[in-house]
């Protein structure tokens, strides 16, 4: 009986063992698992950081070029053409028009001759 016991002995310290190097296992990949999820998140970070900056950077190229296409566009339009030609022109009847006053008494106006009514 006793070599059969010593075979229990053996055989429930061969399962104590195995179930140890099962939680070592267990610890091992669950370690393994959160390093991998910070390792992902760090890298899914910087992805993101990165095509961040490059939208920040093609907005701002965006935005920088439409002012000068608009300008572009309007200065080909052909009532601008016409703008430019005639402002000048215009600029000189208007101020013309304006500035160059001749006195002139008005028909109503009656002169007082010092005495009052």
């Amino acid at each position: 009986m006793t070599s059969q016991s010593q075979g229990i002995q053996q055989l429930l310290q061969a399962e104590k063992r195995a179930k140890d190097k099962l939680e070592e296992a267990k610890k091992r990949k669950g370690k393994r698992l959160r390093q991998a999820k910070e390792e992902a998140t760090a890298e899914i970070d910087h992805y993101r950081l990165q095509r961040e900056k490059e939208f920040r950077n093609k907005e701002t190229n965006v935005r920088n070029s439409k002012p000068d296409c608009f300008q572009e566009y309007y200065m080909e339009t052909p009532a601008n053409h016409s703008y430019h030609k005639n402002m000048e022109s215009m600029m000189k009847k208007l101020l013309s028009t304006i500035c160059d006053i001749s006195p002139e008494i008005h028909p109503n106006f009656r002169p007082s001759d010092g005495r009052h009514r």
